[in-house]
């Protein structure tokens, strides 16, 4: 009986242990894939992102080649196994990332990891619908992480600039919008009313699609006016189109200047003359308008910390 529980006993710790061993195994490869795919300053992380972002280019041009009937129908296997390999690459890719993320719903609905997603989806529903899988290009979109990935800081701020700027001018945006859309059903209506209806301008919803398109200076040139009143009309279109496309450039251009205006009136600004209150009792040196740096010769051009010019 004694025997029975000790083997028992012994038969557990074993299991246990075994347990605890392939924990610590998991672990560590879980913190070494961590580093490879979200290292970016690791030899091995930076092999990682050229490699992906050598798939995402290669993915691209096989949605291109393969929509190319001469090209498909001579190589067309070769393509196809291509592309699943591609496919099932960054399926393990990104259950990989969301094994090893410690906030991996964080990951799962962040904007990359939506991309992420949608990038493998076309291939898998092809089984349903053939033509799905050349929304597979839309991979290039993955081409994004380059900034994060080669570290262009400089890009990924303006990029957040300009993300700011349309979020704070999207409300004019959308009443700007909103009336175009009033206006092109107004003028549709009176077009419909002033040309004959047996031919281009059979209806009112035709009249509007007619007005967006020639108030946007698109001009497919399917519907057009016969009558002279209804070209007078349609010149008058033309030409508010022209002011109509400059106003929301506007409206998103005086939102990014007013973000960069409020962003150089945080900086500190110093007189060259005059320095800091910590500094108040010698007036024998000048320094940095911009970052505070005292002293600073009064001959001197640039400062010698930040580079700034005086």
């Amino acid at each position: 009986m004694i025997k029975s529980f000790t083997r028992d006993k012994n038969t557990k710790n074993f299991i246990s242990d075994k347990e605890k061993a392939l924990k610590e195994k998991y672990e560590l490869l879980k913190e070494k894939a961590f580093t490879i795919i979200y290292g970016r300053d690791t030899v091995a992380g930076k092999l990682f992102d050229l490699i992906l972002l050598g798939f995402i280019l290669l993915s691209v041009f096989l949605a291109i080649f393969e929509s190319i009937k001469t090209v498909d129908k001579h190589i067309h296997t070769l393509l196809v196994i291509l592309e699943w390999m591609i496919t099932i690459f960054f399926t393990i890719e990104y259950i990989l990332r969301i094994i090893c993320t410690p906030k991996w719903k964080r990951y799962i609905f962040s904007f990359y990891g939506i991309i992420d997603l949608i990038s493998i989806l076309p291939v898998y529903l092809s089984f349903f619908v053939a033509e799905s899988k050349f929304l597979s290009i839309i991979r290039i979109l993955r081409l994004l992480r380059i900034f994060r990935i080669l570290d262009l800081v400089q890009f990924t701020q303006q990029a957040n600039q300009l993300r700011k700027a349309l979020k704070n001018s999207q409300t004019k945006i959308l009443v700007f919008i909103y009336f175009v859309l009033v206006l092109c059903v107004i003028l549709g209506a009176l077009m419909y009313m002033i040309e004959p209806h047996d031919k281009a301008f059979t209806s009112i919803p035709r009249s509007i699609y007619w007005c967006i398109v020639t108030l946007t200076t698109v001009g497919y040139g399917d519907v057009v006016p016969t009558t002279t009143f209804g070209q007078i009309m349609a010149s008058i279109i033309m030409i508010l189109g022209y002011g109509i496309i400059a106003v929301p450039t506007g409206i998103v251009t005086s939102e990014y200047s007013r973000f960069y205006r409020k962003k150089e009136e945080q900086k500190p600004h110093y007189s060259h003359r005059t320095p800091p209150t910590k500094y108040s009792h010698s007036h024998t040196h000048g320094y940095c308008r911009h970052c505070g740096t005292y002293p600073l010769p009064d001959d001197a051009l640039y400062c010698h910390k930040c580079g700034a010019k005086q």
